[in-house]
């Protein structure tokens, strides 16, 4: 079970606690966004997944926040995928999922089924997000991905901008394929993208190119300054080397097409059907299951907080988690291809799916900040 699985599964328990007569509450009016957020305990937590439901609907519900959490973890408990619930705290609901193993291919198992599309909401939800920003290549460039992870999450978008383009600036935004619906200045003042972003020289970006010119702008925090001109090392995100996180991130994308290739090469495909519970390699996979399982919550908070800067650094989390996975141990019984003349494994094949899963979910989050993932590199 993803987190966004989750997430409907503990709105869903609260709606029939609700139509039961069990809570009196109007859950679309005290949930925010129509979705319930959960998220990996904080150190000294229990279970897999937290969420603070009962703690948003119990003045509502005229409770306390401790009886919402004991309606709430009785039908929780008894949902498919669900191992136990504990609740600590005021009234925080502490899930444990069914077996490890069997979520893990469940993840790869989704992650294949949704392609790029994994984490999206589907179909739109009917919520409209309205973006301004002052005529400025940083703002322009942040709500533009902004506007892309927000439609991910079934949101429709209007980018809007205080000023009429120039020749210069019109250059500039069809360099970094930025999408602008409308200029001027409205009648009635709009709310512009918050933070409000440190500039940025148009100049100096532009240098960069469109790849690495959105990462220099996207990856640090909005009220961070951006290293772009040759003074701050704005080179630095054109070299091939590990030290840039860029690279990393489309290198690994690179390495798992290379591996389907091999892999094709050998006679084999990726299987994501295959349990991986018999795999030694399997407990090195787990910071990489990880990563991809908690990337549709980081799309959900990117989304809520218009915040590109978070997707981009769990693209390298995930990216790290990937190369550490393919590259270490180097024992043929850890491989993900065949060495030798070793012949193609049910653990073969249920390695490659995971990094191949992981090359779609890299592939997906770079599309939404509007960066290219090569094939080659």
């Amino acid at each position: 079970m993803t987190p966004v699985e989750l997430s409907r599964t503990v709105l869903r328990a609260t709606r029939r606690a609700v139509d039961a007569g069990e809570l009196s509450v109007d859950v679309a009016a005290s949930v925010e966004a129509g979705s319930v957020r959960v998220e990996r305990p904080r150190p000294g937590g229990r279970g897999d997944f937290a969420t603070n439901v009962a703690l948003q609907i119990a003045r509502a519900a005229g409770r306390t926040p401790r009886d919402v959490a004991e309606v709430l973890s009785a039908r929780l408990a008894a949902e498919p995928g669900i191992a136990g619930v504990d609740i600590t705290g005021p009234g925080f609901l502490n899930i444990t999922l069914t077996d490890a193993r069997a979520r893990a291919a469940a993840l790869v198992r989704e992650i294949h089924e949704r392609g790029r599309c994994y984490g999206h909401v589907h179909p739109d939800t009917g919520d409209v997000a309205q973006l301004h920003v002052p005529r400025d290549l940083r703002a322009a460039v942040l709500a533009d991905s902004a506007r892309r992870i927000l439609r991910s999450q079934g949101v429709l978008v209007r980018v809007t901008c205080d000023e009429q383009p120039g020749p210069a600036w019109a250059d500039a935004i069809d360099a970094l394929d930025v999408r602008i619906d409308a200029y001027g200045r409205p009648p009635e003042p709009l709310p512009t993208l918050r933070p409000v972003p440190a500039p940025a020289p148009a100049d100096a970006v532009l240098r960069l190119g469109r790849d690495a010119a959105r990462w220099a702008l996207l990856h640090p925090a909005p009220h961070d300054h951006p290293r772009v001109t040759p003074e701050q090392g704005g080179d630095d995100h054109l070299v091939q080397r590990e030290s840039n996180p860029l690279f990393r991130v489309r290198y690994a994308y690179a390495r798992t097409r290379a591996l389907t290739r091999n892999a094709a090469a050998l006679g084999f495909a990726a299987d994501p059907d295959v349990d991986m519970e018999a795999d030694p390699a399997a407990p090195l996979a787990d910071a990489l299951l990880t990563a991809l399982g908690d990337y549709p919550a980081t799309l959900a908070s990117a989304a809520r907080h218009r915040a590109p800067d978070r997707l981009a650094r769990h693209l390298v989390v995930i990216a790290d988690a990937f190369l550490a996975f393919q590259s270490a141990p180097q024992e043929a019984a850890f491989a993900v291809l065949p060495r030798g003349d070793e012949k193609p494994s049910a653990a073969h094949r249920a390695r490659l799916a995971l990094a191949e899963a992981a090359g779609t979910v890299l592939a997906g989050g770079l599309s939404l900040l509007g960066i290219n993932a090569p094939e080659f590199l």
